[in-house]
């Protein structure tokens, strides 16, 4: 059975048909009253749990609705069953959605109609392709021009939406020089008018190399590592106690590192060998191959290097006489790689830990009494939420987008979303010294995939669909997005007083919308969180296995041992977003406040502390050009930077903005000038820049940077050519991260809390006060006249609702839904193969 708010919400369902509208509000009741009756219900409420939790084991806790027919039926008749778990029902601004996904159907159509002779493109099909064919590698949707959606989005009664395009990515692997070349087709549905040409504009480079390619499948490596490990096999055995001959049963599987090209003249990477285990990125066995893969001729690959205990070789012959003859320097034994303690490097509970005290009871869940107060159209992927209104978008590169962000009916953001996630490592091996990745190459969205209802997000929380598609087919999840509502726990204003309209607090109450992507060893969290005053936070977390290295001494400084022989290699997580804010319109400008201390003087100083006073001040200027808008935080956070409207004013006469705060370790990459990020993650550099927008401009990063560092498809530093910045459509870039400095407790996955990070975008005098007051989930309260008495309050008929909750269903974990290329439903696939999509170069296994 299903969760809560799992099951698809359709317009006809009769649960959407019989939900009531929302209530006004119910009149004022008597505080005297009111207080007699909850005293009442407290007091019996203390004595019935209190014999409730005497008379009953708590191993045998039932939920309420299970204990409901046990109570008095006085009591019964005022416990009603909470109203249903399925969002109301959203209405768009406008009925179609101009950033959704493409369909199966559209997929499918786009490449049946490219794969006509008519074409000219000689194409394959994906599934049966190599890489010396041209095939569709990748389908998505193209975002329509800002302009045109805007217009629709503003005025669908009179605009059309705007045309639907196609980005299609084509292997060129059978061209006298194989090139990968970006097309666009349309518009869609395909039909007379359809077009394709090429997509060059938003590049820097013509053409796409072929070295820089995506990657197709595992075995591409296949024919090259197939003749290097099977000879080795005796070797490695004695060496590492396991083998890699391409047998199902192999205890060694490989993983390779990036980037594998410079500028696309060559394809080279570290092949680095683990144990085949649960978690093998903890269990390396200091043994790597740097293999040359260039070109589309498996005959012309070769191995380049071997390297084993800080020893090179130049070939395989060399190594095996090193070993035959005595002179290779073995590595120590490793007693926690040995085979029966495999259990470390699994999310297994350990056997040996006691149960924490009360740990066997189910945690506190959050429920909402009255229904959920968020609404949803799952067609349009429509979200609004107290004053809040956005439409989702979804793709193969970076997931959940978030566009036309509105607030109390005002555009706020046109476009929030991820661009791009690097981590750089550092160590003293060919593994973690040459590993700078950008996981956009890997598809942040394709490696989404179903969350765990109740533990990724709450219970009574509603899941979204996602479908991405590649050169096999499409993948649909069912739980790729999930939205919900809870309680900050903490107000989000309060004041106790004791004048007349003082003392009170409004409750801290968030949406959140949530989407996770696990890329090989790491999982990201992407957690986009409302709040009522008109503040998003945008906040990153990680968890997953490190990438782990082999411990040794000559590894000080590196990273921090975590079991005897394997160690946490340092390395920074850099993740850039794309902010296209609209401050009240699109013309604004980049707005620099900062503090700064002063000496001054003044006629009224001559008392007992002297004639100066040292204070701060704060300071403003406009940041007109965009040579200049390449921004870190700064120092102690004295001030921070805002985009503004100079020609919209608040009741005071202030430019009205929104600030780019931030949140949880703002923080910046920390190696400038690394080859292997020379030029293709220049933003990683900065905690922010600041850009005017333009079409030939939509992302940071390109699927094809991380295998272009020289000369990147999107070299950011491009976009800051000197033009001016004042009062014009800007793009702020910004970034968040962690310096992940390793540690025990990172085994066997690190963990969400501390590793995070965020910056918020809040209100900045756009308006005219805090209109978090608005919300009636406040109260207010007054001093008694008499003393001694109650203090009377005004929750303005908002009262806590009480209901019997429905049981949580069982749990159940089905997965994605798989289609092949010609939209009709694949078969089931097993465990392995699932695997071999999502860990990909992380965790390659030989297959003959």
């Amino acid at each position: 059975m299903a969760s809560a708010g799992y099951e698809p919400l359709l317009k006809s369902d009769p649960e959407i048909d019989g939900l009531p509208e929302p209530s006004p509000l119910p009149p004022r009741r008597s505080h005297r009253s009111r207080r007699f009756a909850l005293g009442l219900f407290a007091l019996f409420g203390v004595l019935g749990f209190s014999a409730f939790y005497a008379l009953s084991p708590a191993q045998n806790a039932r939920y309420a609705s299970e204990y409901l027919s046990d109570l008095a039926d006085g009591d019964a008749d005022h416990l009603q069953k909470c109203p249903s778990g399925l969002p109301p029902l959203a209405t768009a601004p406008a009925p179609v959605n101009p950033f959704a996904s493409l369909s199966i159907a559209d997929t499918v159509a786009v490449s049946e109609w490219l794969a006509a002779p008519a074409r000219g493109l000689n194409l394959t099909r994906g599934d049966r392709a190599g890489i010396a064919d041209n095939f569709v590698y990748h389908v998505d949707a193209f975002r329509p021009r800002k302009r045109d959606a805007v217009a629709y989005l503003d005025d669908p009664g009179r605009a059309s939406p705007p045309e639907r395009f196609a980005r299609v990515t084509v292997h060129h692997g059978a061209a006298r020089e194989p090139y990968v070349m970006d097309y666009l087709v349309g518009p869609l549905p395909v039909g007379e008018k359809t077009a394709v040409r090429e997509l060059k504009e938003i590049y820097h480079r013509d053409y796409i190399p072929y070295n820089a390619r995506g990657f197709t499948s595992l075995g591409e490596l296949t024919p090259l590592l197939t003749k290097i490990m099977p000879p080795l096999a005796h070797v490695t055995e004695d060496l590492f106690g396991g083998s890699a001959r391409g047998l199902p049963n192999d205890t060694l599987v490989a993983g390779i590192m990036a980037p594998l090209s410079f500028d696309g003249s060559f394809r080279r990477g570290w092949v680095s060998w683990r144990r085949n285990t649960p978690g093998p990125w903890l269990h390396p066995v200091n043994f790597f191959q740097y293999v040359d893969f260039s070109g589309t001729d498996p005959e012309q690959w070769k191995l380049l290097k071997i390297v084993y205990n800080h020893q090179v070789f130049n070939s395989s012959g060399a190594f095996l006489a090193a070993y035959n003859d005595g002179t290779l320097k073995r590595l120590p034994g490793r007693p926690d790689q040995d085979p029966a303690q495999d259990g470390w490097s699994t999310r297994k509970r350990p056997e040996a830990s006691s149960v924490r005290d009360l740990d066997h009871l189910p945690g506190p869940r959050s429920v909402s009494f009255a229904g959920l107060r968020f609404r949803v159209d799952r067609a349009l992927q429509y979200v609004s939420w107290m004053g809040w209104g956005l439409y989702l978008g979804f793709d193969r590169d970076m997931g959940l987008s978030l566009w036309d962000l509105r607030f109390k009916g005002e555009r706020i953001i046109y476009e929030l979303a991820p661009q791009e996630a690097i981590a750089q490592y550092a160590g003293n091996d060919p593994m973690q010294t040459t590993t700078a990745w950008l996981d956009r190459f890997f598809g942040m969205g394709s490696a989404v995939r179903d969350m765990i209802p109740g533990y990724d997000c709450p219970h009574e929380a509603v899941y979204l669909p996602a479908t991405t598609h590649n050169f096999e087919g499409s993948i649909v999840r069912s739980r790729a997005i999930c939205i919900f509502e809870h309680d900050a726990a903490r107000p989000i204003t309060r004041h106790t007083g004791y004048s007349e309209g003082e003392f009170g607090a409004t409750r801290g109450y968030q949406l959140v919308i949530r989407s996770v992507s696990t890329v090989g060893n790491y999982d990201y969290l992407f957690d986009y969180i409302f709040q009522i005053d008109g503040t998003i936070e945008v906040r990153l977390s990680a968890s997953g296995y490190l990438q782990g290295g082999f411990w040794e001494p000559a590894q000080e400084g590196y990273g921090t041992a975590i079991r005897d022989t394997t160690m946490g290699s340092l390395h920074d997580h850099v993740i850039n977003y794309k902010v296209d804010l609209d401050v009240a319109g699109t013309e604004n400008s980049l707005l620099h406040t900062s503090t700064a201390q002063e000496k001054i003087t003044q006629p009224w100083f001559e008392d007992d502390w002297g004639s100066e006073v040292i204070q701060q001040k704060i300071s403003k200027r406009f940041i007109e050009n965009e040579d200049d808008a390449l921004l870190k935080f700064p120092t102690n956070l004295q001030g921070g930077y805002s985009l503004v409207n100079r020609e919209a004013l608040n009741r005071w006469g202030i430019p009205r903005g929104y600030a780019i705060h931030p949140g949880y370790s703002p923080i910046h990459n920390t190696v400038v000038g690394s080859k292997r990020l020379l030029n293709n993650a220049n933003w990683a550099r900065y905690n922010l820049a600041v850009s005017k927008r333009k079409e030939t401009e939509p992302s940071s990063s390109s699927q094809w940077n991380l295998n272009l560092p020289g000369a990147p498809m999107v070299d950011f530093h491009r976009f800051f050519d000197g033009e001016n910045i004042t009062q014009q459509d800007l793009v702020a870039w910004v970034n968040v991260g962690m310096h992940h400095l390793p540690q025990a407790e990172d085994a066997p996955n690190t963990r969400t809390n501390l590793a995070a990070s965020s910056f918020f975008l809040t209100p900045l005098n756009y308006f005219d006060t805090d209109v978090s007051m608005e919300s009636i989930n406040s109260i207010l309260l007054s001093a008694p006249e008499k003393p001694g008495a109650p203090w009377t309050f005004d929750d303005y008929g908002v009262a806590p609702a009480n209901c019997v909750p429905d049981a949580v269903p069982a749990f159940e974990y089905v997965g994605v839904q798989t289609f092949g290329l010609d939209g009709k439903p694949a078969p089931p696939t097993t465990a392995e193969e699932m695997r071999k999509s999502a860990e990909l170069y992380h965790r390659i296994k030989l297959e003959l």
